[in-house]
C-alpha cells in the first residue's frame, strides 16, 4: 500500500522509462554500439568528446539526453525509444549495400522536386582523382584537393534531416559539409543558396563555402577554413 500523499512525477518518470541507449539501438540494428555511435555522428546528432559522446543541436531536437558518468566523468547520450522508428536512422541500413550513398533517403516531395531538376539540368560528367562524377571543373578541383589531402569525404551526400537537401561535399571524420557557389549570378540559384545556408543554420552544421575567387588558389584557402574545424592538412 502507498500512502495517499505520495508524490509522483509521472511525466517525469515517462521520460525516464523512455530513454534508451546506444547498446540497445545497436541491438535493434544487430550492430555494435560503438558503430551505431559513429553512424550517429555522421548524421550529426552527436559529437566525439574527450571522453565519449557530446550531444548536437539536432540530437536535441530529437529528444537525445547527454549526461556523465559519476565515477569516470565521461559524456553519454540516451534517447527515446522512439528513435528507432527515426526514418533518417532506419534509411542508412536499408541503404547499406549501396556503398556510395550509405546515409539518408529522399523523405520530402516539395524541396525534391528543385533538387531533382538542379541534377537534371547538369549532370556529373567530369571524373575525378579519386573516381567521383562531379558537376562542373572547379568541382574537380575541389575534390581532388580533398583527395591529395587524404581526406576521406563523399560527394553530394543528403543531410540527415527532414528537408531534402544535398551537400557539395561532406568530410565525415569532422562532419564537415562543403558548399561552392558558382552561379550566384542567376537569381533562382541565389534563391536555393539562400534556403541551403538557412538550413545550415537552422541544424548547426558545420558549413565550408568556396566560391570562384577561392578555387583559382585554392590551396592558399580551403586549408584555412577546414583549419577553422580542426582539420589540418599542412
Amino acid at each position: 500500500m502507498w500512502p495517499e500523499n505520495i508524490s509522483i512525477d509521472e511525466k517525469q518518470g515517462q521520460q525516464k522509462a523512455k530513454l534508451i541507449n546506444a547498446t540497445a539501438i545497436g541491438k535493434h540494428f544487430d550492430i555494435s554500439s560503438q558503430r551505431l555511435n559513429l553512424i550517429l555522428s555522421e548524421l550529426g546528432w552527436i559529437e566525439k568528446d574527450i571522453a565519449g559522446w557530446q550531444i548536437s543541436k539536432l540530437g536535441k531536437s530529437l529528444g537525445g539526453r547527454q549526461f556523465e558518468h559519476e565515477t569516470s566523468g565521461g559524456t553519454y547520450v540516451l534517447w527515446p525509444e522512439t528513435i528507432l522508428l527515426n526514418k533518417n536512422l532506419a534509411s542508412v541500413f536499408k541503404d547499406v549495400p549501396d556503398t556510395s550513398q550509405p546515409t539518408i533517403s529522399h523523405t520530402k516531395e516539395t524541396p525534391k522536386t528543385t533538387s531533382d531538376n538542379f541534377r537534371e539540368k547538369f549532370p556529373a560528367t567530369f571524373r575525378t582523382k579519386d573516381g567521383h562524377m562531379v558537376r562542373s571543373r572547379a568541382e574537380v578541383i575541389i575534390d581532388n584537393a580533398l583527395y591529395d589531402y587524404k581526406l576521406a569525404h563523399a560527394y553530394e551526400r543528403k543531410l540527415p534531416i527532414e528537408e531534402d537537401l544535398y551537400s557539395d561535399f561532406f568530410i565525415p571524420t569532422e562532419n564537415v559539409y562543403i558548399e561552392f557557389w558558382g552561379m550566384e549570378d542567376d537569381p533562382k540559384y541565389a534563391e536555393r543558396k539562400k534556403v541551403k545556408i538557412e538550413i545550415y543554420k537552422k541544424y548547426d552544421f558545420k558549413l565550408i563555402e568556396l566560391t570562384d575567387s577561392d578555387i583559382s588558389n585554392l590551396d592558399d584557402h580551403l586549408p584555412k577554413k577546414l583549419l577553422k574545424y580542426g582539420i589540418k592538412v599542412y
